[in-house]
């Protein structure tokens, strides 16, 4: 089954995207903050993280640079899913090793979507 590491400091947030993920065949994992999601991942490398950018201790985009940099993470697929709309937003998720970019509100259906192409995309493990 694939394993989906959901980070997200809103449990609003976390509880829908955990709902429409395991109604779709998905194994949710969850962490609330950039720490939590660094310890979740060196832990158990999950198959996909839909990661927030904006939370307390590191940024998602900290995280995302970390994971990058990092060969036993460096394509680790990451959906960053965030509030953060402006085009510049999203040219530095991208930049910074994004694998897709879901812009807050979202659609659950389009977020399985995306999870479900993302990891199509990616290489075995």
């Amino acid at each position: 089954m694939t394993t989906v590491l959901v980070v997200d400091d809103d449990p609003d947030v976390c509880d829908l995207v955990t709902y429409k993920l395991r109604k779709s065949g998905y194994e949710v994992r969850r962490a609330t903050d950039g720490e939590e999601a660094r310890s979740a991942v060196a832990a158990e490398l999950p198959d996909i993280v839909l990661l927030d950018v904006m939370m307390p201790g590191p940024s998602g985009l900290e995280v995302l640079e970390g994971w990058r940099a990092d060969p036993g993470t460096a394509t680790l697929p990451v959906i960053l899913l965030t509030a953060l709309a402006q085009e510049s937003d999203v040219e530095r998720g991208f930049a910074l090793g994004a694998d897709d970019y879901i812009v807050k509100p979202f659609s659950p259906r389009e977020l399985a979507r995306r999870v479900a192409a993302v990891v199509a995309r990616s290489p075995v493990r």
